[in-house]
């Protein structure tokens, strides 16, 4: 969800709207919404404010480390420690996001106290650091993430109309190919026509007889360490997409993820090393997760140079290798 930035507290006099109190990438995911993101920004303290009395929080330290949302730690009125989370417009609280947490009831996922969808609201149970900050090691984080996507993968929906992968496909073609366009062209027209031909192989392979109710975005940050869990330590994700889609794709997203290691070597090689371990730890074939990988790869590093963000020209180009050695016994 988000990594602690400095203490604070909501109090009047202090607006949300300084540099110091809404994260950077926050503030620069909220202008890309246009007026819409401008309006939410203006209007965010009176918003909190109002979640606070309404709900009975003390709002505490704003977070960092996530991209959606304004995200803070609260106290409940009967001391119970949690977190409030203010979606921007351009990630308002999906059907996908909280019909995912209100089926799992705290299974795989943070357990919901309150909720309120006209403000796009969350208010969750607080959770330990992000397996980001954990000091473990990629292959470790891996492990722990696929360990934490099986038990995830077990909750049931209850009733939702859920994005599909058919349509998931379609949805990260379609923003590829105008993003690339629209940005002049950042990568290679090989990169584009590998991500789009995968994109196709997926949305044709869809099959909701074996679909389950994925994250969509089960990266490290978005894996949180439940307390007084011991010396095996267990992890509950925050901030799902809830896409009714096959396994390898949650699995994809972790392709997506340390670009920096895969640049300090054969990229390929350390590549195909970490779908085969997916596959392994996940019983998933490896083939669909190599695809939804570099799709993943692919749409994130376009959306990153579109808002601004730091890493986009890195993940393009790994993908580049990629595209240009993509391992025959996989795909």
């Amino acid at each position: 969800m988000a990594r602690p930035r400095r203490a604070k507290r909501w109090r009047r006099g202090r607006s949300v709207n300084d540099a110091n109190d809404i994260p950077e990438q926050v503030r620069l995911k909220a202008q890309s919404a246009g007026q819409a993101g401008a309006a939410w920004l203006a209007g965010l303290e009176r918003t909190v404010a109002e979640l606070a009395r309404e709900w009975g929080l003390t709002v505490g330290r704003t977070l960092t480390g996530g991209t959606e949302a304004f995200v803070a730690e609260v106290t409940l009125a009967d001391g119970r420690q949690a977190v409030l989370k203010v979606a921007h417009p351009g990630a308002m609280l999906s059907a996908g996001e909280l019909q995912t947490l209100l089926a799992a009831r705290g299974r795989g996922y943070a357990e919901v106290y309150a909720y309120d969808e006209a403000r796009s609201a969350l208010l969750l149970e607080r959770l330990g650091p992000p397996l980001a900050e954990l000091g473990m090691p990629p292959d470790a984080q891996i492990a722990a993430i696929c360990e934490t996507l099986a038990e995830a993968w077990a909750v049931t929906p209850a009733g939702a109309r859920l994005t599909t992968g058919a349509e998931k496909a379609r949805s990260l073609s379609d923003f590829i190919e105008t993003t690339w366009r629209e940005l002049g062209q950042p990568c290679s027209a090989q990169v584009i026509d590998t991500a789009l031909r995968y994109a196709e192989e997926r949305r044709r392979s869809f099959d909701p007889r074996s679909a389950v109710l994925a994250h969509g975005d089960a990266h490290p940050w978005n894996a949180l360490l439940v307390p007084g869990g011991g010396p095996a330590r267990r992890f509950k994700l925050v901030d799902p997409d809830g896409l009714w889609i096959e396994r390898a794709y949650d699995l994809g997203i972790l392709m997506r993820e340390w670009t920096p290691e895969l640049l300090a070597g054969d990229s390929v090689a350390l590549g195909v090393a970490r779908c085969r371990m997916l596959a392994g730890l996940a019983g998933v074939e490896a083939g669909p997760i190599w695809q939804w990988g570099f799709i993943e790869r692919t749409s994130t590093a376009l959306l990153c140079l579109k808002v601004g963000l730091a890493g986009g020209r890195e993940m393009l180009a790994v993908a580049e290798q990629w595209a240009r050695a993509a391992p025959r016994d996989i795909v």
